[in-house]
Formats: C-alpha cells, structure tokens, sequence
C-alpha cells in the first residue's frame, strides 16, 4: 500500500477534493469512468467537463483501473450514491479508510452509505464527509470547513489529521447517521427552494421553507438515531444554507428549472452531473413513511418531480392544518 490518496469519482466534487489532498504534497490517484476525463486530468491537468476552468496539480493522476486507486493509504469516494455499492464491491480490499464524501439514501434497501459500506467493504475502516461545500470554491482553495464522522473518535480524528490543508478545515464527530442525514436531505429541500424561487414566490417564502424543511430534516434524522447537535451543525444546517441558496447548487438549478415551467424529465435528461436529490427525494419518502415521520416539502418535491403542477403543490402546503410549530 502506497502514501498516496485515492479518490473514486471523477466528477466536478472528486476532482476538486483530488485538488485538495494534492496541495498537501500527497500523490493522487483519481478513477473516473470517462476516458476524455482521464486524458485531460493526465495530459492538461484540468478536467474540462466537469470543473472547467481550474488547473489541477501534476501529483493528481487519473485512471480507470480500481485496483491502483485501491492500493490508496486511504480512498475517498465520490460516486453517486446509487452506484456506491457496486463501485466499491469492484475496489480491491486492502483495509485501507473509506471516507464517503456522496450524499444519499440507496434506493430499495433505504440504507445509508456507511450502512451500504460495511457490507460492500467488509474490514475497512468508514468515514463520512459533509458539508457545505460547493466545488469550484474548494479547487480553489476558498475556506471551508466539513463534518468528518467515524463510529469512534480516534479515527475520526485521525482521518482528520490526514485530510486537513490550511482552508479545508474538518470536524471531527462520531455521528455518521446525522453526517449523512443532513448530506441527503438537504439535496431534496435545495430542489424545493429552487423552485420557490423559479416560480418568483418570494424570498418569505424561502426562509418559511428552509426553516420548516430543516425541521424535516431533524425529525427524520432523530427517528435514525442521529443527534440534532449534528443536525444543527456544518453537515445539516450550514450544508442547508449554502445549497438552498445559491444557482451554483445543481439541486437548486433543477428546482429553478421546475418552477419556471419546465418538466423535470428533460431538465435531468438534459443534465450530465447528478442532481443526487432526484434520486434521493424518492427513497427519502420511503424512508420517513417506514420511519413514521411527516415530511410533506419531501413529498412537495417527489409530487413536482412526478410533474405535478407547482400552483396545485404550493396550494396543498399551503391548505395543511395550522399547527405548533414545534412538532
């Protein structure tokens, strides 16, 4: 097994935490699926298609053989998270760390990442990574600060150690459900406030929803045994905030899209990065129903993916029954 740090997704979010790790002075090695990927990490170092416009250290080299990735001293993974499974039962198993930098919920099992992890992986230590973290902004060098969860505090710690560099600054806890919670649904409540602001709803209306979206999110995180300091935290609220509140957020563009007239099957169809909260909106539904947990924004989202009318949705939330607000 190599020093070096492996990265699995060749996606906007993979290359710009390759970027991070290699201004460490650490090797790189980075697997992605698109050859024309792989050729311009290697020859250019940039990666065109997915972050263009930032130029990538040398130390990062890309490949689409697993098993190099895999001699990794530690492997992040940035596939979506539909994929995870299958990508990491392909990952040669050394017992190196894995810290799952996705967010998502798998879909018919309704299992978190480090619950899909253990089993696909058996033997290696797991690690959850989240935040509030926009990629253009990581690659290059802005601040920013994330999660980083591990079932004890000494790995957790010591991952953080490994992966820290001056303006990526992560937070050591032990709370991977929450970690991953506050990942997942954020996606499906950015989908939400795109659209409030794509059909011109206001901003009242934005701050409403994110506030009782987040009271979505800790309730259904609570109900998974996560803890709302957590939730409360930078992989909850803070990751919450930034992605329901900016157009650089693809599950918000896609909201956007919805909310100005648009149907959501040819803006995904249109799309070659991932919104991961279509996909999550779904299961997360799912989910909070076997969990016993109301989440009607989370079921505002699936009725628009669906393609629902936004004016017959809006008016749904609108008409619920007055309650506390604390329930």
């Amino acid at each position: 097994m190599s020093d070096a740090i492996g990265v699995i997704g060749g996606g906007a979010w993979g290359t710009a935490l390759a970027q991070v790790m290699a201004s460490g002075g650490r090797d790189v090695r980075l697997w992605a699926r698109e050859p024309e990927v792989i050729e311009a990490i290697n020859d250019t170092h940039e990666n065109p298609i997915f972050l263009p416009g930032r130029a990538l250290s040398p130390r990062i080299r890309a490949t689409d053989d697993l098993s190099w990735v895999g001699e990794s001293e530690a492997v992040l993974v940035v596939t979506p998270a539909q994929h995870m499974r299958a990508v990491l039962a392909d990952m040669p198993r050394h017992g190196q760390p894995l810290i799952l930098c996705s967010k998502g919920i798998e879909a018919g099992s309704l299992k978190l990442l480090h619950q899909v992890a253990h089993e696909a992986v058996d033997g290696s230590p797991i690690a959850v990574l989240s935040g509030p973290t926009f990629a253009h902004e990581v690659a290059g060098g802005l601040p920013t600060a994330v999660t980083l969860a591990a079932a004890d505090l000494a790995t957790a710690n010591a991952l953080a150690e490994l992966i820290a560099r001056p303006t990526f600054r992560p937070y050591a806890s032990t709370d991977l459900a929450g970690a991953e919670i506050g990942g997942a649904v954020k996606n499906v409540l950015a989908i939400a406030c795109g659209v409030v602001e794509g059909a011109g709803l206001g901003l009242n209306a934005r701050a409403a929803l994110i506030a009782r979206g987040f009271a979505e999110m800790t309730r259904f995180g609570v109900a998974l045994g996560a803890q709302p300091e957590t939730l409360a935290g930078l992989s909850g609220l803070g990751d919450l905030v930034l992605t329901c509140s900016s157009t650089n957020s693809r599950n918000f563009s896609l909201g956007l899209g919805i909310g100005q007239g648009k149907p959501a099957a040819q803006l995904l169809a249109d799309r070659r990065t991932v919104a991961e909260g279509a996909a999550t909106a779904p299961v997360l539904r799912e989910a909070a129903a076997r969990a016993g947990v109301d989440m009607p924004v989370a079921e505002a989202v699936c009725a628009l993916l669906s393609g629902a009318e936004v004016v017959r949705v809006v008016e749904a939330l609108l008409s619920r029954p007055l309650r506390e607000e604390a329930r």
